[in-house]
């Protein structure tokens, strides 16, 4: 968790916009302090550039980048198109790098054959500019600050961005580590229930229990909240 004085240090974020996206209603988040100036975008899905576009048009909003949790092609799909449009940086965490130009190599081989007939068999191109974030890495963007931590379990790059609302709230984007009622799978390849575990007590159940979790898919939730209903945390140690 940051120090008091960390959290004095940055500016508050306001959520815009929550958009499901795409056949499995992947959440894409569209992030700024105020509308009518910068904001960033994260996990960008399948069908997410239109209605990205119409946020930004509907709050006078400008994408300066583009977050991603992990490289699952429902949170990924849009990132390539919004970054090379915009002129933006798309960040991801190294080890999901590959499922950006392979988006089959991340699920098992009956939806990879649905992926390949549906995009193509690849390999399929990077955002022009992509940056690999890094675990404890603080990244400041859009006149705001999103504090990286990495949590493998769902895929072997997964990643949470932690920021803070105008009252000093903690507001975590957690793509698929938990949901409202639930938790990441991990029987994908690159899926590990170990360390989903450890992910799960140290990013989640370590938390304070008013963290606003901004979960992959699903409605927003609260670490306090999950800590007492969600039945896959039971014997998680936080």
């Amino acid at each position: 968790m940051a120090s008091e004085n960390h959290q004095d240090r940055m500016t508050s974020a306001v959520l815009i916009a929550a958009l499901p996206t795409g056949p499995l209603s992947a959440n894409c988040y569209v992030l700024a302090p105020a509308p009518g100036g910068d904001c960033v975008i994260v996990d960008p899905g399948q069908d997410a550039a239109p209605q990205v576009a119409g946020v930004l048009a509907e709050h006078g909003l400008t994408p300066t980048a583009v977050l991603l949790t992990h490289g699952h092609f429902d949170h990924v799909w849009s990132a390539a198109e919004l970054g090379d449009r915009h002129g933006i940086p798309v960040h991801l965490h190294g080890a999901d790098r590959g499922l950006l130009t392979e988006p089959a190599a991340g699920v098992d081989a009956g939806f990879a054959a649905q992926l390949q007939m549906l995009l193509g068999p690849g390999p399929h191109p990077e955002p022009a500019h992509l940056v690999e974030v890094q675990d404890g890495a603080v990244l400041s963007l859009a006149g705001m600050e999103f504090t990286v931590e990495h949590t493998p379990g769902h895929t072997p790059g997964s990643v949470v961005y932690v920021t803070y609302t105008e009252d000093g709230v903690p507001v975590m984007f957690a793509g698929d580590l938990v949901f409202a009622g639930s938790v990441g799978r991990t029987d994908f390849p690159g899926g590990d229930g170990a360390a989903m575990t450890a992910s799960l007590a140290r990013a989640v159940l370590a938390r304070r229990d008013d963290t606003q979790v901004l979960p992959g898919h699903g409605p927003a939730t609260t670490v306090g909240r999950e800590r007492a209903t969600n039945p896959y945390l039971r014997g998680v140690a936080g």
